[in-house]
């Protein structure tokens, strides 16, 4: 592990559905978004949202009107889960350093699909709850998600919530704050 100032910031973006499941499909990441924090300047860099190509289901639209992606977007600009986590482990150098998700989803999610598919985990296994880290070092009883801590700190959200591009770069803001108190 290498000892640095970045963390990298992931948020998973997840085909989904107002209600059940449709049989034969899965939920599969449609989006990782993706970002460096360097924890001494605050500084945010990298910010990137890589399209992934689901494989075993397909975009309801529901999963558009909330994350604004389209299977269209995602058959055209979409690359495969493992492609994905090879652009994650060579641009970004993933396994080397700890990364950052707001709340166990990200985690679970990237465990899960990598042991389904038979790709190697593209992350290190330092991981940062930045939702269990707000709560502890704003002393909230009950956490909040990604938008009420924004709220909270009177950080505008910036961009389209759940979109991971966007909302990686919003929890890195988080992270920031938590780190600096």
């Amino acid at each position: 592990m290498k000892t640095t100032n970045t963390i990298i910031i992931i948020d998973l973006e997840a085909t989904c559905w107002n209600g059940s499941v449709p049989q034969g499909q899965i939920s599969e990441i449609i989006e990782i978004g993706i970002c460096l924090l360097d924890t001494q300047t605050g500084t945010i860099s990298k910010n990137h949202g890589i399209l992934v190509k689901p494989e075993k289901s397909e975009v309801s639209p529901f999963c558009t009107e909330l994350t604004t992606i389209t299977q269209e977007m995602l058959d055209e600009e979409g690359i495969s889960f493992e492609a994905a986590c090879e652009m994650l482990r060579i641009q970004y150098n993933s396994t080397e350093y700890t990364w950052a998700s707001y709340g166990q989803y990200d985690l679970n999610m990237m465990k899960k699909q990598c042991l389904d598919i038979g790709v190697d985990y593209p992350l290190s296994q330092n991981h940062i709850n930045v939702k269990v880290l707000f709560s502890k070092v704003k002393g909230l009883r009950r956490r909040v998600g990604m938008k009420g801590a924004l709220g909270i700190l009177e950080i505008p959200l910036e961009g389209t919530h759940h979109r991971g591009v966007d909302d990686a770069r919003n929890i890195a803001k988080i992270l920031d704050w938590c780190l600096k108190k």
